[in-house]
């Protein structure tokens, strides 16, 4: 295979990916939900981090109670090879499944809703999810040569819009270990992805009020690292 063919299908291998950061005691002393990969997993194995994974096709087919703002469906929109809304709602569907924690309203519409796979626990709750509660803060694609490779959008929520227990992982499945409250003063000291570290970085400018107009993009789609506002 020439390089030619090795740079096409490394980038066909690009998977589209959602990531939920939820933020706690945003006015006193800031607190983010973060969970630790198994040793074994393909992709960043015993690392910290934020709630999140693939899309699946199926999650655009879940309505919202609440739609996001027609500026989130926009930037979630450029350069996207599927619905914005699938987008958003794989971050509500990771959140539910690797933590147990719940984003969403009642809606009589969940009781008679045809779930498909992979939302039928949460709607059986009687939600829907939230489109509303959550911000597009950050969007990333994994540089060539790794194991696997994600376009990945970061959300970010706070955890008052939460429909359960932001202390009850009960509900979670197994894939995050040692999931917890991370007081944003103490993040440094955890094994985290660099990608992290940079988008902590951007929370903590949105806190602090100096975040930039727009959504940071790091873009590397192409040969070269791109960093764009969206």
């Amino acid at each position: 295979m020439g390089q030619e063919d090795a740079r096409i299908l490394d980038k066909t291998a690009i998977r589209n990916a959602a990531t939920i950061i939820v933020l706690r005691d945003a006015g006193t002393r800031p607190r983010v939900l973060m969970g630790q990969r198994g040793m074994d997993a393909a992709f960043m194995p015993s690392k910290f981090v934020f709630p999140g994974g693939a899309v699946d096709p199926v999650d655009a087919e879940v309505p919202w109670a609440r739609p996001p703002s027609d500026e989130c469906l926009e930037r979630l929109s450029k350069g996207a090879d599927l619905p914005p809304g699938a987008i958003l709602n794989a971050a509500t569907r990771e959140l539910w499944e690797e933590t147990g924690l719940l984003l969403g309203t009642k809606d009589a519409r969940a009781d008679g809703f045809d779930a498909p796979p992979g939302w039928r626990g949460f709607l059986k709750t009687g939600h829907l999810p939230d489109g509303a509660a959550s911000q597009f803060v950050f969007r990333a694609i994994t540089p060539p040569g790794r194991p696997r490779r994600f376009d990945a959008r970061f959300f970010l929520t706070d955890a008052d819009a939460l429909a359960t227990d932001p202390d009850d992982f009960s509900r979670a499945e197994d894939e995050l270990s040692h999931l917890q409250w991370v007081p944003l003063d103490e993040v440094r000291s955890f094994d985290k992805p660099f990608i992290t570290e940079v988008v902590l970085a951007e929370i903590s400018a949105i806190l602090n009020g100096n975040s930039r107009p727009g959504v940071p993009f790091f873009n590397n789609s192409g040969e070269e690292s791109v960093f764009e506002r969206l």
